[in-house]
């Protein structure tokens, strides 16, 4: 028995203990049922549960060493909470796929398998996906992703997703868009440091976590509109690639003086805010793995936000409390601003030596004119060794957040 007190998460960590504890007695299949304690607490013990007993196996020539022993939870609750566990089910089933998904090689992962990838997940829920291809990319002028492909002998890919349901509870739509960079070796400011480019695979967990979350809310139809916006390229230093102190065009138009090709991220994600203004949006949210000055500063245990819509930061935070992704707020004062000031262009995509977070989110700010957060996921996204639920690798961080956000839609609404 499984005692179920506190907050969610302790019920958590409760599963967590009980998988371990069922996996170390080598049972392959349990029965479970609630005895105690409430209904929230008892799928926050299942959710901990099914999240601990993630594993990515898919390239193991042999697999049955390796599986959990635990292959089977035979639940035994009422029927009116049938619903309940479902929908956790289908979230939990969300950041496994978007785990998969970053944890899987580049080997087995362009920006157009990649794309099919979420194809394959996302399309038989009622998701509608359109993927541009290069020559589209190229119509668009989106400098920024056409100047970070470049260096690679694999074509870019755009990918939009959308989510509208008849019933959806916004006019506008709720615009997620993910950073897609699926390797990264620093282009020509190649990665210094020793195994820097080890888990560079996992550049593209922002996007990953887009496709989870739209998953997600297709999978249990949320009334809301979401469009999720894609831009995917690795970023190599081939011998076209871009070179430090290159100026690029982005899609709005603004010319950028490229400092260093390793802060390629915020390239692409200026081409898909911009583009984000086509759907007059009610709200913008990015994900990124933008900057090791976030992980820095805040470790793995949180995401460093930003942006310039405080109510929706303050709605964000509270859904980063009930699913234990905390968010950190970061200023954006106008003088970080000065710091990607240019002598031959409109900006620089690099700033100063201090601040890198907060530079990256300034420079992202200039091509929104919506509101717009910012979550810089680079700390949580990736780790070293497994902690609680989140395992070693892909976590699937931002997942759960943005789709406890989005179930709440209507309790954020200024005028509700």
């Amino acid at each position: 028995m499984v005692q179920l007190a506190g907050n969610q998460e302790s019920s958590r960590e409760r599963g967590v203990q009980l998988f371990k504890c069922l996996e170390e007695k080598k049972i392959s299949a349990a029965d479970v049922r609630m005895e105690a304690g409430s209904a929230e607490q008892f799928f926050a013990m299942l959710e901990g549960l099914m999240l601990a007993s993630y594993q990515y196996l898919e390239l193991f020539s042999k697999t049955d060493k390796k599986a959990n022993k635990l292959q089977e939870i035979r639940l035994m609750i009422p029927e009116e909470l049938h619903d309940g566990y479902r929908e956790m089910e289908e979230l939990v089933r969300a950041v496994h796929v978007t785990r998969d998904l970053v944890n899987r090689p580049h080997s087995h992962q362009s920006a157009s398998l990649f794309m099919e990838q979420i194809r394959e997940q996302v399309c038989p829920l009622g998701v509608s996906m359109e993927v541009l291809e290069k020559k589209q990319i190229e119509s668009l002028a989106m400098g920024g992703l056409l100047g970070v492909n470049k260096g690679s002998l694999d074509p870019p890919a755009f990918g939009i997703l959308t989510w509208k349901p008849q019933d959806a509870l916004n006019v506008k739509p709720i615009v997620l868009v993910g950073k897609g960079i699926v390797y990264d070796t620093g282009g020509l400011s190649l990665k210094p440091t020793a195994n820097s480019m080890d888990v560079m695979k996992s550049d593209m967990a922002g996007a990953a976590a887009v496709a989870g979350a739209v998953m997600a809310a297709a999978a249990n139809n949320l009334p809301v509109h979401i469009i999720g916006l894609i831009p995917a390229t690795d970023n190599r230093p081939g011998g076209n690639a871009v070179a430090p102190g290159d100026v690029i065009t982005m899609f709005n138009k603004t010319t950028v003086e490229v400092m260093n090709t390793d802060a390629e991220g915020r390239l692409i994600l200026g081409d898909a805010l911009a583009f984000a203004q086509k759907y007059d949006p009610e709200l913008v949210i990015d994900l990124a793995t933008l900057t090791g000055a976030a992980m820095r500063a805040i470790g793995t245990y949180g995401i460093a936000v930003m942006g310039n819509t405080g109510a929706h930061i303050k709605a964000l935070s509270q859904s980063g409390e009930a699913v234990y992704e905390r968010l950190v707020e970061l200023p954006l004062w106008k003088e970080y601003r000065k710091e990607l000031d240019s002598d031959i262009a409109d900006l620089k995509n690099l700033g100063g030596a201090n601040a890198g977070a907060q530079t990256a989110g300034k420079f992202l700010e200039h091509f929104t004119a919506y509101p717009w957060v910012h979550l810089d996921i680079a700390g949580p996204a990736f780790l070293d060794s497994a902690s609680h639920y989140r395992p070693k690798g892909a976590t699937g961080s931002g997942v759960r957040l943005l789709y406890h956000f989005l179930k709440h839609y209507k309790q954020w609404q200024p005028n509700e």
